[in-house]
């Protein structure tokens, strides 16, 4: 069982509530396991460059990460192909996924 609940169609998982979008998972497993090492490599730099107090190599890292969650499909254009809206970051009791979302608290 995942760490956190997952939306029937497997596009978003729900911490506190908001919806976040998951990674494609039509990558393949070497890709995605490229693309995640380099995401938390630029999440790593960015905590560097916060602690560096150097704020122009923190805005290089965030692009970094910025560009790593892009192409592993948690931002960006969706990865799902029929025409259903983006909910991520929305809170899930406003969105179409609020029924069963109620239903996960009983």
């Amino acid at each position: 069982m995942p760490a956190y609940p997952h939306t029937p169609d497997g596009r978003y998982f729900v911490v506190k509530g908001r919806l976040w979008r998951t990674s494609n998972p039509h990558l393949a497993p070497e890709e995605r396991e490229r693309l995640v090492k380099r995401l938390m490599d630029a999440r790593r730099e960015v905590g560097r460059a916060k602690k560096a107090g150097d704020e122009i190599a923190e805005r290089a890292a965030r692009s970094q990460v910025d560009a790593a969650k892009r192409a592993l499909g948690e931002r960006g254009p969706v990865w799902w192909d029929d025409g259903a809206p983006d909910y991520d970051r929305r809170m899930a009791v406003n969105t179409p996924y609020a029924a069963w979302y109620a239903a996960l608290e009983n």
